[in-house]
């Protein structure tokens, strides 16, 4: 969702990495809040605290297989000289008829079963002859192979203090706590406590619909047969894959040929499904950049506040940019370079931060650390421009991998970091303090 059409600048103009996405922010809004399903809600973020409305566990249960008896009635118990207690029934897991515990008596009791009144606390069966007169027992019989075990007597051959083995109520959470706070990424764990705490519905930011295309009639499908002059379409996964990384439901638009009527055609069949659009490749000022001359007059009078501005950025690699809206819900576009590692670079520093905020999430980027630099000469970098160089970090040091070339996909591969180089630096000599983006 877009609600301000972003900054232009003349054509001379080279933004700063800073400058690019700080627009982007300022132009991208969180997605309006819906109620959903809770595993519908899987990956959304919360827009409202959630309140507890029944403690959790809702009853004093067991947390063993074994016997409810009162304490005093096991209190010195041993192996040499049991306890005998007369059991006088059973209660199982979701039970509501409690028969009460009285002096020298024993109920039978399962996992997740109410305490049942009179009971102060719980004997594991391991810790009784299990009610067939002999040694201590491992388990419990079925009920259908052992319906005596339910009645007779039972030898305790060990004590129990008050309440041992009991999940006291409210001992998780207890009604009119917060379970969660609004802005919460609900994953399984919290859909979980939802489920446990009668939640059937939550009210959430949806997660963003990200439709990715790639542009170049060099590029072949991956499974295709690879025809001279051809190159295999990496980009356009390797996107959809980072946009679902970064929390959004990803399309993925097989890759478009240099022509600017069809771009622009199946931009505008995907805008139904698309709350972001990212485009990559077609951006710099080669006579076959298709994406540059597709969307360069796509904002006119019938879409006051729409179309892209293409823009050079000071940083290395991904110099060629474009960001703006298009179509009549003004949906944010992207458009990345086409080499691989300035497209996915280009995606970590503005596409990512752009996916979480439409999420509605507060904390949009990846996380940064310093590390000392591991190499066996000084890095270069371009006057100037702020480079993002692949490393791989580990223990507070990073080392750089593979060169500066922007078509090296092995080499990003192995990264699991970008060595952040700031304009006014050209060389950094190993040992030196930088600062890493870590990349997950």
């Amino acid at each position: 969702m877009s609600t301000a059409a972003p900054r232009t600048a003349g054509p001379d103009h080279l933004w700063s990495v800073d400058e690019h996405l700080d627009d982007i922010l300022a132009t991208v809004r969180p997605l309006e809040p819906i109620e959903l399903q809770l595993l519908d809600a899987q990956g959304c973020v919360l827009v409202e605290d959630v309140t507890v409305p029944v403690s959790l566990p809702p009853f004093d249960n067991s947390s063993m297989d074994g016997y409810a008896v009162r304490v005093a009635d096991v209190e010195g118990a041993s192996e040499r000289y049991p306890a005998a207690l007369e059991v006088v029934g059973d209660v199982a897991a979701g039970e509501t008829d409690l028969l009460r515990v009285g002096p020298g008596q024993a109920v039978r009791i399962m996992t997740g079963a109410p305490l049942p009144p009179g009971a102060e606390t719980v004997v594991p069966v391991e810790w009784t002859d299990g009610g067939l007169g002999e040694g201590p027992v491992t388990g419990m019989r079925a009920r259908s192979l052992a319906p005596e075990g339910a009645t007779g007597q039972v030898r305790v051959h060990r004590p129990a203090g008050p309440r041992a083995h009991v999940r006291a109520q409210g001992s998780d959470v207890r009604a009119g706590d917060r379970a969660l706070e609004a802005g919460t990424v609900l994953g399984p764990p919290q859909i979980s406590l939802l489920a446990a705490i009668g939640r059937g519905t939550v009210r959430v930011r949806p997660r963003p619909r990200v439709v990715v295309l790639s542009t170049g009639s060099e590029l072949v499908q991956p499974g295709e047969e690879l025809g001279a002059g051809r190159i295999y379409d990496s980009n356009s996964f390797s996107l959809t894959a980072c946009a679902r990384d970064a929390g959004a439901i990803a399309y993925r638009v097989g890759a478009v040929a240099d022509d600017a009527d069809t771009l622009r055609d199946t931009i505008e069949d995907q805008l139904v499904r698309a709350d972001l659009v990212v485009t990559t490749g077609g951006v710099s000022v080669g006579a076959y950049d298709v994406v540059r001359e597709a969307l360069s007059s796509v904002g006119d009078e019938d879409e006051p506040g729409s179309g892209i501005d293409f823009r050079k950025l000071a940083m290395q690699p991904g110099k060629p940019q474009g960001f703006g809206s298009i179509g009549p819900d003004h949906t944010p576009l992207l458009a990345l370079p086409g080499n691989p590692v300035s497209s996915y670079v280009s995606f970590e520093l503005f596409a990512r931060p752009a996916i979480r905020t439409l999420m509605g999430l507060t904390d949009v980027h990846r996380p940064r650390t310093r590390a000392t630099l591991t190499a066996s000469g000084p890095l270069t970098s371009p006057k100037g421009r702020r480079q993002f160089l692949r490393g791989r970090y580990a223990d507070g040091e990073v080392a750089a991998v593979g060169g500066a070339g922007s078509h090296l996909v092995a080499a990003l591969a192995r990264a699991n970091a970008l060595i952040v180089v700031p304009e006014d630096v050209e060389s950094v000599a190993p040992g030196a303090d930088v600062e890493v983006v870590l990349l997950g």
